[in-house]
């Protein structure tokens, strides 16, 4: 009896480790503070994030979705630090509902200089 009670704990405390973990270490993740303008492509494929600091970061998401060109779309984050991060979220179409999620972050172009010389 004892090995299956410890048994069950021991799965809980996994299930319950995994649910709350951080994304993957070297996952890139952009603050939702800093994001300052989304565009998505109009294939469904990609969105373009601009940053305050001047950079663009394009994701490529996990599939297409379509329905992005024609309504806007909200994501939820989980996390303390109020991050999206690749390959851990999904977004939410508004209009029609339709789920795609977020695939890998590629920087497009780098931040302004003059904005790094003032940190």
């Amino acid at each position: 009896m004892k090995k299956v009670i410890s048994g069950v704990a021991v799965l809980a405390t996994l299930l319950t480790v995994t649910a709350v973990a951080p994304a993957e270490a070297g996952s890139i993740c952009l603050s939702t503070r800093d994001i300052q303008d989304t565009t998505p492509q109009k294939d469904g494929t990609a969105i373009t994030f601009k940053m305050r600091d001047g950079s663009v970061w394009r994701n490529d998401l996990r599939g297409r979705c379509p329905d992005l060109k024609y309504n806007g779309f909200s994501w939820t984050t989980a996390n303390p630090m109020e991050q999206v991060c690749e390959n851990d979220q999904t977004i939410k179409v508004f209009r029609s509902g339709e789920i795609c999620g977020l695939g890998k972050f590629t920087q497009v172009a780098p931040a302004h200089m003059e904005q790094h010389a003032q940190r």
